[in-house]
């Protein structure tokens, strides 16, 4: 009888261990339902691309569900804030803004995140900024925006977002006649400047590529990149001060369209989900489809991404201050 029992037993562990087996890696998907956060309204850039990852990675992560749930607010740090208190199940992920690696670099309150931890599935791709003046604006040249004689309405996305950090630092650092005005999410700038509210925004150049070819605005000046159709906007100074800032910029530019979860996924589920992106992005009719909506990929994976993030966040002490004391209300 003892031994009958102890065979009984013996048999529910092994069941038991062969189901928890079953269940690790992408098998732990199959029928669950994986929260996407997008850190902005609908429309816009990060909308778009998040909503292209999420689509192709439920596509290679077989049996699972992909809801896209947007999440603004406060320059993304909304949806940050919530991504990284997620559980850490491997059913929540998200993308957000990279001007939030200036948020951790000024170490602010608002931030409650600790982008070294979070567990990294991707990036999407890689964007230089430009200066994008609207069409019907007078500026035609950096030169142009130098001379302005009063200061011209600049658009950027909330506080503490990319496009709000960098237009501070920027016009603060090079002296810019720059009005800045915030809250412009998703396309609303673009609208803002064909209905010539703005003048122009600085902004990821992938945003901005229809636009411009659309006829509504120009690129005066881009930081980073390898086009050749706009000048560089470290060749337009001559402030060592402001190439310092400037070369930040580019740093963060480089990481774009991030995808990424909290801190401490088991990492079979990273795995999976790792795996699940890079064949999103390999996929060639999510590379034909993001090429029609002018949102190229140039994907990096997993932990190449993450020292992508320590780089950028690795800036010496005199970068820092100068980023502080550009970002200081005085």
């Amino acid at each position: 009888m003892k031994f009958k029992l102890g065979m009984a037993a013996l048999t529910a562990v092994t069941v038991a261990a062969a189901g928890a087996q079953a269940q690790q890696g992408a098998d732990f998907y199959k029928g669950k339902t994986v929260n996407y956060i997008v850190a902005t309204a609908p429309g816009g850039g990060y909308d778009t691309y998040g909503r292209l990852v999420a689509e192709y990675m439920q596509k290679y992560l077989l049996g699972s569900t992909f809801i896209v749930k947007n999440m603004p607010g406060a320059g993304h740090l909304v949806g940050a804030n919530a991504i990284y208190a997620s559980r850490p199940d491997g059913l929540t992920i998200g993308t957000f803004n990279t001007g939030l690696l200036y948020n951790q670099l000024m170490q602010l309150p608002a931030a409650k995140f600790d982008l070294t931890k979070m567990s990294w599935v991707g990036k999407a791709g890689s964007d230089p900024r430009v200066f994008a003046i609207a069409a019907g604006a007078p500026i035609k040249t950096w030169q142009d925006l130098l001379d302005q004689k009063q200061p011209v309405n600049f658009a950027t996305a909330g506080v503490g977002s990319a496009s709000y950090v960098e237009t501070i630092i920027l016009t603060k650092v090079l002296n810019l006649p720059i009005k800045m005005l915030t809250g412009y999410n998703g396309t609303e700038d673009m609208l803002a400047m064909r209905r010539g509210e703005i003048a122009g925004s600085i902004a990821s150049r992938s945003s901005y590529d229809s636009f411009v070819a659309n006829g509504y605005g120009r690129f005066i000046a881009q930081i980073g990149g390898d086009n050749k159709d706009v000048p560089q906007l470290a060749s337009l100074v001559k402030d060592e001060k402001a190439k310092s800032l400037i070369s930040l910029v580019q740093s963060q530019g480089d990481i774009a369209r991030l995808t990424a979860g909290p801190p401490d996924i088991p990492a079979d589920r990273l795995a999976a989900l790792r795996a699940a992106f890079k064949s999103a992005m390999e996929d060639k009719e999510a590379q034909e489809k993001a090429e029609k909506l002018g949102r190229p990929l140039e994907p990096g994976y997993g932990d190449d991404v993450l020292k992508q993030i320590k780089d950028a966040l690795n800036q010496s002490p005199e970068t820092i201050a100068l980023l502080k004391e550009a970002m200081s209300k005085k």
